[in-house]
């Protein structure tokens, strides 16, 4: 007979409860598991977003590095132009003190202007512009003195001036020019055509679609209250150039371009460029131009009615005024210059190689604003000559008197092409007849 069995021990209260205990801490260690996991992935998360946005910005900021880093590029270059420009200028000048010509000459004067070349050679080689530009007025008149062959010849500004457009204000002058060590649109002021005084840069900030290193040929129309500066920059990223306007309350600026596209710009035909006004007797105004030509098609020079407000075209398409058409041109015709000889519209502009003595100015008569112009045959007006070589970027103005100037840029003799200056040149124009000739040729 088998021994009886233990008596089965009952779970009673204690353990109900212990197990509920336990449920309950697997449960709370299962939620705060959970919410662990919860704030992880939520930290995941946000780190994530924070990493696409530090990517972002980085990419942003590598953009911007490389924008200002095109930017100091060009503008190191410019200076690196305009320093080689003044040595050159320190040098010739040097070298032109043993020249019998300088002999006779007063040795203050030479060494006053050999000074200031010098030290804004200096100035300009540590990046102070404008010391250089403060440097270079003051010894302006004494350098342009010391060129003997220069007597009579016209050279009122001895530095790097290309391009120019001369205003009349009262009787006030205001000579504009591209970009050179004076900024993006030089600018200089004179009471009397012969001693200029240079003023700095008219145009200190660009159009947001304009690239800078190379703001060409600039142009001032006095409309109402505002002066309205006309300028070619290069569009974008295309490499063409096209032009803007920009807006003073004065003459001296600086101008504003607010522009977001520019006034005109002939991407098809090689960009345009070389603007210039004019008003006719009814108060109209018109823009004239240069496209560049591409391909088969070469320059052409062109005109259109502006808006009231003058920086902008009225709608409509553009009127073709000239070709290249004479064997002197070279293929090349710019610079258009759409004057009223009293009576009679005349066309000027530059024609072949701006960096060659061949460069020279034209003109052709035309039966208004918007032609049609005569084709161009013949010789040029101006050309290269005993006192200046390939002569161009030419405007015609008239003085406070009312007597015609023809302002324009030019080589010395022996001293053509990059990297020589285009001096600035004055000369008066005489009309006979409607027929136009400059002084001294």
């Amino acid at each position: 007979m088998s021994a009886p069995r233990p008596p089965r021990r009952s779970h009673g209260p204690v353990a109900v409860v212990l197990a509920a205990v336990l449920a309950v801490g697997a449960l709370a260690f299962a939620l705060h598991e959970r919410a662990a996991l919860d704030a992880t992935r939520a930290r995941v998360a946000s780190a994530r977003h924070t990493l696409a946005t530090d990517d972002a910005d980085l990419a942003s900021t590598r953009a911007g590095v490389r924008t200002t880093t095109a930017q100091l590029d060009a503008r190191q270059a410019s200076v690196a132009t305009a320093f080689e420009a003044l040595v050159t200028a320190r040098n010739q000048l040097t070298g032109a003190a043993g020249d019998v010509q300088l002999q006779q000459l007063d040795l203050a004067t030479l060494h006053s202007c050999l000074d200031g070349v010098e030290q804004a050679t200096l100035s300009e080689a540590g990046g102070d512009d404008q010391s250089a530009v403060d440097d270079l007025t003051g010894v302006s008149a004494s350098c342009t003195s010391l060129d003997a062959t220069q007597t009579g010849s016209g050279l009122v500004y001895p530095f790097d001036f290309p391009d120019p457009f001369v205003l009349t204000v009262g009787n006030e002058y205001y000579a504009y020019a591209s970009n050179s060590a004076a900024g993006n649109i030089q600018i200089i002021e004179s009471s009397d055509l012969t001693h200029w005084t240079t003023v700095g840069d008219a145009l200190p900030h660009l159009a947001s679609w304009a690239q800078p290193g190379a703001t060409w040929a600039p142009s001032v129309l006095h409309l109402g209250s505002s002066y309205i500066l006309y300028y070619s920059a290069i569009f974008g990223t295309s490499g063409e150039q096209c032009v803007s306007a920009a807006t003073s309350a004065t003459p001296q600026g600086p101008f504003l371009d607010t522009s977001t596209e520019p006034v005109v710009c002939q991407l098809g035909q090689g960009g345009s460029l070389d603007p210039s006004p004019y008003v006719d007797t009814t108060g109209q105004p018109y823009l004239t131009w240069k496209s560049e030509g591409t391909g088969s098609q070469g320059p052409v020079l062109w005109a259109q009615p502006l808006g009231p407000s003058g920086t902008g075209l009225l709608p409509g398409t553009p009127t073709a005024l000239l070709q290249p058409g004479a064997t002197w041109q070279g293929g090349v015709v710019e610079g258009p210059d759409m004057v009223d000889l009293g009576g009679t519209y005349a066309l000027f502009y530059s024609g072949n190689q701006w960096s060659t003595a061949a460069y020279a100015v034209g003109e052709v008569g035309c039966a208004g604003p918007l032609g049609p112009c005569q084709p161009a045959t013949g010789a040029p007006l101006l050309a290269s000559g005993p006192a200046f070589s390939g002569p161009g970027g030419e405007s015609v103005f008239a003085d406070a008197q009312g007597t015609l100037w023809m302002a324009f840029h030019a080589w010395l003799p022996g001293e053509v092409g990059y990297p020589h200056s285009r001096v600035l040149f004055l000369r008066r124009l005489t009309v006979t007849g409607g027929v136009p000739t400059v002084d001294g040729t």
